[in-house]
């Protein structure tokens, strides 16, 4: 028995909305078969369901959408995955280098903010060591 899935039950299933998934169609990343008068109704396979799975694993690790196509599409002829699996460390591998620049240019960033907020907490100090103790006042006299 072939499985298949209403646009809603994929962007349910994947915490999308129906938009999303018309738009991961039209960039190419899924091709359900079109029903229904004037071919309005699409129908999603088993494939197209992991196709969407690859597509949101790739977002996540950074991938682009063009990028995540271009990797699934390799895996639609799998007689050899030697090229495959190359190609995909390959983008690996600068997303990895993308992430690390970004992670050093963070790590900058904090040391940066770090040395700001002693700074500022060091004029703080300084500045309420120089303010006047005022006299108490009459309320408060009575109060000690």
């Amino acid at each position: 028995m072939v499985h298949t899935y209403s646009i809603s039950d994929l962007a349910k299933e994947f915490d999308l909305t129906t938009r999303a998934m018309r738009f991961y169609e039209d960039m190419g990343l899924l091709r359900p078969e079109r029903t229904g008068p004037g071919g309005r109704s699409r129908v999603y396979s088993s494939r197209d369901r992991t196709r969407l799975k690859l597509t949101l694993r790739a977002k996540r690790l950074g991938l682009s959408l063009a990028e995540a196509k271009d990797i699934i599409e390799m895996y639609d002829s799998p007689r050899d995955t030697t090229a495959q699996l190359e190609k995909f460390l390959q983008v690996l591998a600068v997303h990895q280098q993308q992430l690390q620049d970004q992670l050093t240019d963070l790590q900058a960033n904090l040391d940066e903010l770090k040395v700001h907020e002693r700074e500022a907490r060091a004029l703080l100090a300084k500045n309420l060591k120089k303010v006047p103790k005022v006299a108490l006042s009459c309320t408060e006299k009575s109060s000690v």
